[in-house]
C-alpha cells in the first residue's frame, strides 16, 4: 500500500506514521521538514507548503496513491482544493474530523456516529462540520473516495492532558501538583469522559487505510474507559507522586475569566463525553484500546522527565489560575 501523509508529523499523526511503516506501508510524508526527529526511519519526506496550492502541486506532480490522509485540514477551503488535487489520484481520502463536532449538549449520553453533529460554542468544530458537509457532497455527487475520523481527546507520550491546561505547557500542570498550588477542575468533577492513548488510535486507524468497506463511512476511535475529570486529576497526580488540591469552578465562570476557553469546555469537555465504539469494532476487527489512562499518563510524566527541556512552565496559566481560584473564593466568603 502506498499512502500520502499530510502533516504526519504531530500528536495523533506521528504514532500512525510509526505503525503504518512498521506494517510495511509505503509511507510519504508531505509537511514542511521542520519536525525531523518526528518522522519515522522508513518514511518518504516531501517537502512542501500544504497550504499553497501551486507549492502541492508541484511536489506532487505525477504521483498518485492508495490512500491520502490530511491531518491538517481544518476548513472548508482546503478541504475542496483536497478534493480537486486528489480526485482520481487516489482510493480513499481520508479526513481528520473531531468528536467536538457532535451535538453539544448531547441528547443521549452515548455517543454514536449518528449523533447529529452541531456546536454552537466552537467554530473550530464548525469548520470541521463543513468539512465533513464537503466531503459528503463530493462522496454522493462524484464519487470521491472519503473517510471520516472523529478523534475525541487523545494524547501521547508528549502530552499531560486535562479539562483545563496550559496545551502548550502542559507539565504546568504537574508543576503546579508538585509545588501543592490548587488545581482547578470544571465543573463538579463527575462528568465522565474518554481519554485515549494515541497507540490505540493508531491500531484502528490503520485497520481503516486501504479498507474498501470504509469508504463513505465516518467513525470516531476512542477508548472504552470513562473517567470523571476529578478521576484524571487524581491519575496525572499519582503518576507524578502529588496529591493535587483540586478546585471545582463552574465551566462559565472559568470563561469568563478566560473567554478562548468557551469552545473547549462548553462546547467540548464539559460535557458527558463515552463512545459507543461498535462501529470502528466492525470495520477493524480485533481492535481494542488497551491503555489506561493510569498507564498512558505515567508514561508521559516520564518521557517529560526524562526531556526536562520540554518541562516548560506557562506563567500566565499560573496567574490564570490564581486569579480565578482568589475571585471564586472571594464570592464564597461575601456568601
Amino acid at each position: 500500500m502506498k499512502a500520502l501523509f499530510i502533516g504526519g508529523t504531530g500528536l495523533i499523526s506521528t504514532a500512525v506514521s510509526s505503525l503504518a511503516v512498521e506494517k510495511g506501508i509505503e509511507l510519504h510524508l508531505l509537511n514542511r521538514g521542520k519536525r525531523g526527529d518526528f518522522i519515522p526511519a522508513g518514511a518518504k519526506l516531501i517537502v512542501a507548503d500544504a497550504h499553497d496550492p501551486a507549492s502541492l502541486k508541484a511536489a506532487l506532480a505525477g504521483m498518485s496513491f492508495d490512500v491520502v490522509v490530511d491531518w491538517i485540514a481544518y476548513t472548508a477551503d482546503q478541504i475542496e482544493a483536497d478534493i480537486a488535487l486528489f480526485k482520481g489520484r487516489t482510493g480513499q481520502f481520508i479526513f481528520i474530523s473531531s468528536a467536538s463536532a457532535y451535538q453539544k449538549p448531547p441528547t443521549n449520553y452515548l455517543i454514536t456516529e449518528s449523533t447529529p453533529l452541531a456546536n454552537p460554542y466552537w467554530q473550530y468544530s464548525r469548520d470541521k462540520i463543513a468539512c465533513e458537509e464537503a466531503l459528503s457532497r463530493a462522496y454522493r455527487d462524484d464519487g470521491f473516495p472519503m473517510t471520516i475520523v472523529r478523534p475525541s481527546l487523545t494524547y501521547g507520550d508528549t502530552m499531560i492532558p486535562a479539562g483545563f491546561m496550559s496545551w502548550a505547557h502542559p507539565w504546568t500542570l504537574v508543576d503546579r501538583m508538585r509545588r501543592g498550588k490548587k488545581i482547578i477542575v470544571h465543573g463538579d468533577g463527575t462528568s465522565p469522559w474518554t481519554m485515549t492513548h494515541n497507540s490505540d488510535l493508531a491500531s484502528a486507524f490503520v485497520g481503516l487505510m486501504g479498507n474498501i468497506h470504509a469508504v463513505g463511512h465516518a467513525f470516531h476511535i476512542t477508548s472504552d474507559e470513562a473517567l470523571t475529570w476529578d478521576q484524571v486529576i487524581e491519575q496525572i497526580g499519582a503518576a507524578a507522586g502529588a496529591k493535587p488540591q483540586i478546585v471545582h469552578v463552574a465551566s462559565d465562570f472559568i470563561a469568563a475569566a478566560s473567554p478562548s476557553e468557551l469552545g473547549g469546555l462548553l462546547g467540548d469537555k464539559s460535557r458527558c463525553a463515552i463512545f459507543d465504539n461498535s462501529k470502528i469494532k466492525s470495520f477493524v476487527p480485533g481492535f481494542i484500546a488497551t491503555t489506561p489512562f493510569s498507564e498512558g499518563v505515567a508514561r508521559s510524566v516520564r518521557w517529560f522527565e526524562a526531556h526536562p527541556e520540554r518541562c516548560t512552565i506557562d506563567q500566565a496559566f499560573n496567574e490564570l489560575c490564581d486569579r480565578i481560584i482568589a475571585a471564586q473564593e472571594r464570592a464564597l466568603k461575601a456568601f
